[in-house]
């Protein structure tokens, strides 16, 4: 009988096998990147997976994993790397794609080594930078009417997503894979630069014979 790690282990090697093309995103609160992660699938095909969703919806699923991560939530704990990747692992088998967006992840240096370990590495990180007072007026406009609430809350959040995900931002950095956007753009601008990253333009060879002489060449 097959324990729960050769499972997981059969869930890599048939991962790996399907060699996807995976672009990790991350922004902090009110980066706006969940708009434009909507408008990257739109456009170039990608499926957006969100690592708090599929654990939201295990969590909800009843399942014994589920109730583990509830457990979890209900004392604070952080959620082990390893159960989210594997509920992304599953969502990207069970997909029929091959290119994913995983948006919110890696959260953390952890997070990162643990995904490292699975052999897939990502084509870049789409990192949506906003100034903390941009994402906090975007965040309060959205709630209106609980920004006493609120505020305290947004620049934890803020605080948790510099102390936790700049680092991974800085480690992709140094190995040339990372893809910073100017957030606090209106949304159609931003979504310019998006797309001049997923689609960048081509690069024309001009290529000349002996004799044809000046302006008289092909573009390959």
């Amino acid at each position: 009988m097959g324990t729960a790690n050769d499972s997981s282990k059969d869930i890599s090697v048939r991962l790996a096998e399907k060699k996807p093309k995976v672009v990790f995103v991350l922004g902090g609160p009110g980066s706006g990147k969940g708009t434009q992660c909507e408008k990257i699938v739109q456009d170039f095909g990608y499926t957006h997976l969100s690592a708090g969703d599929l654990l939201r919806a295990e969590k909800n699923s009843g399942s014994e994993n589920g109730i583990m991560i509830q457990n979890m939530m209900n004392e604070g704990k952080i959620v082990p790397s390893e159960v989210t990747i594997k509920l992304l692992q599953k969502a990207m088998l069970e997909s029929g794609n091959d290119k994913f967006l995983i948006d919110g992840f890696p959260r953390n240096e952890e997070n990162r080594a643990a995904f490292e370990a699975t052999k897939i590495e990502p084509e870049f990180v789409l990192y949506f930078n906003c100034s903390e007072k941009e994402m906090e007026r975007r965040i309060l406009n959205r709630n209106q009417g609980r920004e006493d609430d609120n505020i305290e809350t947004i620049r934890k959040r803020f605080k948790v997503f510099l102390e936790s995900s700049l680092p991974v931002i800085e480690y992709y950095k140094g190995k040339g894979k990372v893809r910073e956007i100017d957030a606090a753009k209106p949304v159609e601008e931003v979504f310019e630069e998006v797309k001049g990253i997923f689609n960048p333009p081509e690069v024309r060879k001009v290529v000349g014979g002996r004799g044809w002489g000046r302006g008289c060449c092909a573009i390959l």
